[in-house]
This record gives structure tokens, C-alpha cells and sequence, in this order.
């Protein structure tokens, strides 16, 4: 039996990335959130940052779906 140290080095890199990466957009849709509650408080208009926290959140949803998408239908 022969291990592919390549092959194991490079999945755990796009792993890495990818999940470094949703991490990341979930956080900038937290951070979305609490702009907007700082702009209603101020008596601004927060729909700007409600959309772009709002986009944040379906892009994470895109990425797991397509995650589970790939295990599950993919051979």
C-alpha cells in the first residue's frame, strides 16, 4: 500500500482555504448585522448594510449546499 502524501497535502489545503474562506464571509455577515443595528440606532439607513450582510449568508448557504452536493451526488 502506497500513501499519496500529494494528493492528502493537497486536499487538506483546499479544506483549509475553503473553510479559512466561509469563516470569513460568515463573519462579514455578522459584522453586516451589527452595522445595522449601529445605523438604526443613529437613526441612519441601514438597508445597505442589511442587504450586504443578507448576501454574505447565502453565499455561506451556496457553499455548504454545494459541499453536501458534492458528497452525496457526485461518486
Amino acid at each position: 500500500m502506497k500513501i499519496d502524501w500529494a494528493a492528502i497535502g493537497s486536499v487538506l489545503g483546499v479544506s483549509l482555504a475553503f473553510a479559512v474562506g466561509l469563516v470569513a464571509l460568515f463573519t462579514l455577515g455578522i459584522n453586516g448585522l451589527a452595522r445595522r443595528e449601529k445605523a438604526a440606532e443613529q437613526g441612519g439607513s441601514a438597508a445597505l448594510a442589511a442587504t450586504g450582510a443578507y448576501v454574505c449568508f447565502a453565499a455561506c448557504t451556496a457553499a455548504v449546499a454545494y459541499g453536501i452536493y458534492l458528497i452525496v451526488v457526485k461518486p
